[in-house]
């Protein structure tokens, strides 16, 4: 009876070694060009430096009566910049099975931690996070 746990004990000794020194997944591609949420703008995510970026490459559905500029932003001097070219996503690094990074919310004017992912269907999953309270938005691939 005793045995049996030395074998377990040494199996462990040598599988957990193996286990840790396994490299990690890395997260599936996020760059390409994506419809944000019911169409709205057209999103080009690319590197940035050593990070990945996404830039509002066109806005497709303009919200009725506002302005086609940054009026949210907190910093008064970027409120009259254009929507066209404005980061949305910013510092994403690959975190194993997603990315993560920040995205910026021209409606609100806020900025949340973001994580992003691939879907099966070739969608785009993308998150805004306070603590651990996540709004999920899918953004279709356009070619």
């Amino acid at each position: 009876m005793v045995a049996i746990p030395r074998i377990a004990t040494r199996a462990a000794l040598f599988i957990l070694p193996l286990a840790a020194a396994l490299p990690a997944q890395a997260a599936q591609s996020i760059a390409g060009r994506w419809a944000t949420v019911e169409g709205k703008a057209i999103v080009q995510i690319a590197p940035c430096g050593k990070t990945l970026c996404g830039r509002i490459e066109k806005i497709l559905k303009p919200t009725p009566g506002r302005p086609q500029t940054d009026i949210k932003n907190p910093d008064p001097a970027q409120r009259g910049k254009p929507l066209t070219g404005l980061a949305l996503l910013t510092g994403f690094e690959d975190a194993g099975d997603l990315w993560k990074g920040s995205i910026y919310d021209p409606e609100s004017g806020k900025t949340y931690n973001s994580k992003v992912s691939r879907n099966g269907d070739g969608t785009l999953k993308v998150q805004g996070c306070i603590m651990f309270f996540c709004k999920t938005q899918i953004w279709t691939p356009v070619r």
